[in-house]
């Protein structure tokens, strides 16, 4: 199904055939104390602004605190430009609201919405173990971005965070069929069984095998 968390609920539970469910996308993005801040900033604008109702929007931006202090200024500017309303925790709340973006202290239950519009969850986070563990906990297996330089935490970040897509100084923004090369989207499955991440028309096909002999035999 194409649709909200409700109609995907409603399909497993009601459902007396095989589903496809997925798509929704509580997509983060973790920005490392040693990424670039100028080019992290262009990422995660293009991530959250590009089409916000889109399920491959990033919802919620992890920041290191090593970075926190010359990052959140930079991002409150950008966000001000592209009328992006911050829902910022406590550890990004005082700075966030001496720039010029609307910020607002965010609920805990809000790290677990599909927002779909200008919102963006803004959490600063100890270091890139403290980033997976809330991936973890409230991430959709969508997709999810590291920005950083050190390819020693890409690594881990890839290997670790369990994401039908998963992106290294790139915007969530491609998990698309039509940017996979798979032609037209069915849908985007979250799901390891039969398909996952986006999908195909080939996706929704099963295939047999023929085994054409002379009176074969196996040995």
């Amino acid at each position: 199904p194409r649709g909200g968390a409700g109609l995907h609920k409603l399909c497993r539970e009601q459902s007396t055939i095989p589903v496809i469910t997925g798509g929704i996308g509580v997509c983060h993005i973790y920005v490392d104390e040693s990424a670039e801040i100028a080019e992290a900033l262009k990422v995660i604008v293009n991530a959250k602004t590009q089409r916000p109702s889109t399920c491959n929007t990033v919802e919620t931006l992890l920041v290191n605190k090593n970075i926190a202090d010359s990052f959140l200024p930079a991002l409150s500017k950008q966000m001000a430009e592209s009328g992006v309303t911050l829902h910022a925790d406590a550890g990004a709340l005082a700075q966030l609201q001496t720039g010029p973006a609307k910020v607002v202290a965010v609920k805990a239950e809000e790290y677990d919405d599909e927002f779909l519009s200008l919102d963006l969850n803004v959490k600063i986070v100890s270091d890139l173990d403290d980033a997976i563990a809330h991936i973890r906990e409230h991430g959709t297996q969508h997709s999810d971005a590291i920005l950083t330089r050190d390819m020693r935490n890409a690594q881990r970040f890839v290997n670790e965070v369990d994401s039908s897509a998963v992106y290294v100084n790139a915007s969530t923004r491609f998990t698309d069929g039509g940017q996979f090369g798979l032609g037209a989207e069915v849908a985007v499955s979250t799901q390891k069984l039969h398909a996952r991440g986006p999908m195909g028309l080939e996706a929704l096909t099963t295939y047999k095998w023929i085994g054409i002999g002379d009176y074969t035999i196996r040995a």
